[in-house]
This record gives C-alpha cells, sequence and structure tokens, in this order.
C-alpha cells in the first residue's frame, strides 16, 4: 500500500531522475558489469505459436512453456489436470521473468539516483 504512495510521491516531486517503466533503458545496459551481459532471445518462434493459437498477449519470454502446456492439455483431454506439472513451469517462468524486470527497474532507477547526484556534484 505504501509502495504506491511513495512511487506517486517521487514521481511528482522528481519525475525526470524516476524510471519510465514502458520505455527502454536510458543507460548501457553492460554499465558496471564485467564484459557482456547475456541478452534475452525468445525461443519459440512466431509460427509455432501461432499454430499452437497461443494469444499474441502471451508471446513472451516464457512462451515455449505455453507452447508444451498447450501441447499437453491438446494430448491429455479432458483430463488437463495432468499438466499440472507444466502449467508450474509456466508459473515459475513468469514468476522469474518478473523478477528480472523487477531487478532492471531498480537498476534503471538506482543509475538515476546516480546521475542525480553527480549532476547536482558538477552544479555545485
Amino acid at each position: 500500500m505504501g509502495n504506491l504512495l511513495l512511487r506517486t510521491w517521487e514521481q511528482s516531486t522528481d519525475p525526470e531522475y524516476q524510471p519510465k517503466y514502458d520505455a527502454p533503458p536510458s543507460f548501457d545496459p553492460h554499465l558496471g558489469f564485467q564484459g557482456k551481459r547475456e541478452e534475452r532471445v525468445m525461443i519459440a518462434t512466431e509460427q509455432e505459436l501461432r499454430a499452437a493459437k497461443i494469444p499474441k498477449e502471451d508471446w513472451d519470454y516464457c512462451a515455449h512453456h505455453r507452447l508444451d502446456l498447450a501441447r499437453c492439455r491438446a494430448d491429455v483431454f479432458p483430463f488437463v489436470w495432468k499438466c499440472r506439472d507444466e502449467a508450474a513451469t509456466v508459473s515459475h517462468c513468469l514468476k522469474d521473468d518478473w523478477i528480472i524486470r523487477m531487478k532492471e527497474y531498480e537498476r534503471e532507477r538506482r543509475l538515476l539516483q546516480r546521475k542525480k547526484i553527480q549532476d547536482q556534484a558538477a552544479a555545485a
């Protein structure tokens, strides 16, 4: 509950140093890392997703697990409860994806705060 209030306060008091959640990162993704970071790629192809009739809003980094779940449900219908392992894999993948996105948001926020401190030091 308080998180929303804090975020709203920070957005209204200091908007230029708050990350935009719907925009690409403004800093180099390799900043602060030794070497290159591994880029996330889609494993499932567009043709596979279309053939399995996976909704477009579910085309994400977990789509290959959704394909396995759809395949399992088609194979064992009407006993779809037998696909609980595949459903758990999808759920786990979505949780991991959410954690990665939150870490990226937090990284962007911290880098923006660092930039703010550097800008204030340069102005002083």
